[in-house]
């Protein structure tokens, strides 16, 4: 049963988004260990550039 929880509870992350960062830690580390050319995030600016990617632009219904 505990193991239903935790399986319930990575996907509540997953689809909140709050494992995002954690995400972006395991494809850094798979993709882009020891490139110069992309710098590990903090988490505070891996946030800051998430909500402006999420929220830039124009938002509207019409």
């Amino acid at each position: 049963m505990p193991n239903c929880f935790k399986k319930a509870w990575r996907l509540l992350r997953r689809l909140s988004g709050d494992d995002a960062y954690e995400q972006y830690l395991s494809h850094y580390a798979l993709k882009h260990s020891g490139n110069d050319e992309h710098p590990l995030l903090s988490k505070a600016e891996f946030f800051k550039q998430w909500q402006d990617e999420k929220w830039n632009g124009i938002k509207r219904c019409c």
